[in-house]
């Protein structure tokens, strides 16, 4: 009876409803009459809620519409909190790009799906950090970011018949933007500008000009360039332009400061050597520490190490001569030999005159004398004279000196070596200072280490004492109260709230909704057995089950005096309104067709 009463009440309520159009007085008698749309008694879930819409209703009435509501809820709510607990890293793409090139990277990142936000100062482009390396490769492909300054590119498309001056131009720009391109591949530059003064080459040589340069480097936020760094980029701008001296070529910085100045460190030495005094210095350190740490352990000897080198240039040219050891074997460079001998003659005798100035006769030797002398002429020597003269080759040395530079000319070692840590019989450790002899010993050590050389002046200072060290707050703490256990523990935690969350959902919501939606099935009724108790002549289960029918008889009378209630309502409003009851017909026969 209950089915038949629902298939004569539907018909009425699609009548009320769907004929009834909206702001009638039929729809608003119908809406407010409450008909019971499902036949489930009590005035019907319209007449207890009239401002629902019907879809609501319907909704209402599905017995599986809860179970679905709270499987999508418990699902939404798992998926929030697992992308929560898993939400992406972003790194660094790129930072502090100019507003054109920002734009074009934000463009290409839309277009390639990828998620990204801008750092809190706005200064840096973030993505997540497993797609970093894959973006900036990609946007690399796509020439970004692009830098503001032009390479040789500039002259791969030369317009024909262009100027010369219009090509010099060209060249010079060409040649500032790849200079601009290397200073900006250092690491501690965050910009750069070059500015060339190229001279016009003339053929005069009086007239002839060198060119210059000026360089403008944009630092990075607490970045500095050293010395080195700046001879580097000097020599580097003036071997890339012709012509062009180091020295003119000037660097500045942001903030205006000359970098190229000489003697800006106001000690005399350049970078270079600078870094020779520190190699030395680490160098001799690392040698001492590493033959003391296998004697103290590691962290318990310490060592500095101060070195004064000797950057002198000199240069001595000398020539030495030495006696001959040999004479005999002695080389002649030029021998010489004169002999010289002057004779004279008796002239004539008696008082001077004009026969007796007469010129002297030739002197002659008389072959033979007379026997007593009586000849008549007779010479005697006067002089005899002999020259020899000798050259020899004398030794001779000479020598070039030229000074190294770079040398040692002292050092000083300070050591520091920790107590030693002793433990005595019953296990319990003590801190005891290092025994004299075993000093000594250090002492040595560290001399032979260094290259000790008393002539020049070097020295060794070896002490012993206690370290005073940090406590590590960590060090007395239980394992599982450490940082990494904490960071385990909250980790686990966060889990555990997932998975409570997602078990408090399918026990509130899930699980009732599935009893109520699949209800379980009733027991079959079973057949009396002789031991029940009988009732009024009839067995208890007979009773039970008379009592049930009995409700059901009940129920189906209320659902009969319901639809007549409601039947005669509808024929009220027919009478009232046939518009409307006309319209419903008419929409019926043009469902059935």
């Amino acid at each position: 009876m209950d089915s038949s009463a629902n298939s004569l009440i539907n018909p009425d309520a699609r009548m009320g409803l769907a004929g009834a159009q909206p702001g009638t007085a039929g729809a608003a008698t119908a809406g407010a009459a409450g008909i019971d749309l499902g036949g489930t008694g009590g005035g019907g879930f319209a007449t207890r809620f009239p401002g629902l819409p019907a879809s609501l209703s319907q909704m209402r009435g599905n017995p599986r519409a809860p179970l679905i509501f709270a499987v999508a809820v418990l699902v939404a709510v798992i998926a929030g909190l697992i992308l929560w607990s898993r939400a992406p890293d972003y790194k660094v793409l790129y930072s502090n790009v100019s507003d054109q090139d920002g734009g074009a990277i934000v463009a290409a990142l839309q277009q390639a799906n990828v998620p990204y936000k801008f750092s809190d100062a706005g200064g840096a482009i973030l993505v997540p950090a497993d797609q970093v390396h894959e973006m900036r490769l990609r946007l690399a492909s796509q020439g970004l970011p692009k830098s503001g300054s032009v390479g040789f590119e500039l002259m791969d498309n030369q317009k024909f018949g262009i100027s010369q001056f219009a090509e010099q131009v060209n060249y010079q720009r060409a040649l500032e933007g790849e200079l601009q391109r290397t200073i900006e591949s250092i690491s501690t530059v965050k910009t750069a500008r070059v500015h060339l003064a190229i001279p016009k080459p003339t053929v005069f040589v009086r007239d002839r000009e060198a060119p210059s340069a000026s360089v403008l480097v944009n630092l990075y936020p607490g970045r500095m360039l050293d010395e080195g760094q700046v001879v580097a980029i000097t020599h580097m701008v003036a071997s890339a332009v012709p012509d062009l001296p180091v020295r003119n070529v000037t660097i500045i910085d942001q903030d205006g400061n000359l970098l190229t100045q000489a003697g800006a460190n106001g000690s005399g030495l350049d970078a270079t050597q600078l870094k020779y005094v520190q190699q030395i210095e680490r160098n001799t350190q690392q040698r001492i520490d590493a033959i003391l740490a296998p004697l103290f352990g590691s962290g318990n000897a310490h060592s500095q190490v101060s070195a004064d080198i000797d950057f002198t240039k000199g240069e001595q040219t000398s020539e030495n001569y030495g006696p001959n050891a040999n004479a005999q074997q002695a080389a002649i460079r030029s021998q010489q030999t004169s002999t010289a001998t002057e004779m004279t003659q008796s002239g004539a005798q008696g008082v001077p005159g004009a026969l007796s100035n007469q010129p002297p006769q030739p002197a002659s030797a008389p072959i033979v004398a007379s026997a007593n002398g009586a000849s008549g002429v007779t010479t005697t020597p006067v002089s005899d004279r002999k020259d020899s003269t000798t050259n020899y080759e004398l030794d001779k040395t000479v020598s070039h000196t030229e000074k190294a530079t770079g040398g040692i000319k002292r050092l000083s070692v300070a050591v520091v070596v920790n107590y030693m840590r002793v433990v005595d019989a019953k296990g319990h450790a003590t801190m005891q200072p290092v025994p004299a002899d075993k000093l000594a010993q250090v002492t040595q050590l560290v001399k032979d280490a260094m290259g000790f050389d008393q002539a020049r002046g070097d020295s060794v200072n070896v002490v012993n004492s206690a370290f005073t060290t940090i406590p590590d707050p960590d060090a007395d703490l239980p394992w599982w109260r450490t940082k990494d256990m904490i960071a385990l523990y909250k980790q686990i935690a966060t889990y555990a709230g997932i998975g409570l969350v997602a078990l408090f959902l399918y026990f509130a919501m899930v699980k009732p909704a599935l009893r109520r939606a699949f209800p379980p099935p009733e027991p079959p009724a079973a057949l009396p057995s002789p031991e029940e108790p009988v009732l009024d002549g009839l067995p208890a289960m007979a009773a039970i089950d008379a009592e049930e029918e009995e409700g059901t008889l009940v129920a189906l009378e209320s659902d009969k005096a319901r639809y007549e209630r409601n039947l005669e309502y509808a024929r009220q409003i027919a009478r009232q309104d046939p518009k409307i009851v006309a319209t419903v017909v008419k929409s019926w026969v043009s469902d059935e067709h």
